[in-house]
């Protein structure tokens, strides 16, 4: 199963990143919820992006942090050595795009709910 990590994970359910949460969880892909906010989402605590966890054999990274506030995760981002960084709507960052195209990782600028709506996930 691919392993996902979402990025700017809230427990908050107005959020399209808890909204995420619900369709892996629905769908029983494993997913690990990452951002500032503390809390639980389907079963799973959020980790503290600011303390970079480790987190191994990363299929997917889903962004829901604007692109204003990636650069200071750029590196913690990429050492989680995913497939493939998702850029959500509101997340294209070009700058990111080619660091990590640099490092053979798959960029996707799509709306990953509507990628597990239609299978393409």
């Amino acid at each position: 199963m691919k392993k996902t990590v979402i990025i700017g994970a809230s427990p908050n359910p107005s959020r399209y990143a808890y909204v995420v949460a619900s369709m892996l969880a629905e769908r029983k892909m494993p997913f690990v919820p990452v951002g500032i906010k503390k809390g639980v989402v389907f079963g799973e605590e959020i980790l503290d992006l600011r303390s970079k966890p480790e987190i191994p054999d990363v299929h997917t990274v889903t962004m829901y942090l604007g692109p204003h506030n990636q650069p200071e995760w750029y590196t913690y981002i990429l050492s989680l050595n995913p497939k493939r960084i998702v850029f959500n709507p509101g997340t294209e960052n070009p700058e990111f795009f080619e660091l990590a195209k640099a490092k053979d990782i798959e960029v996707a600028v799509a709306c990953n709910l509507v990628m597990l709506s239609t299978k393409q996930f």
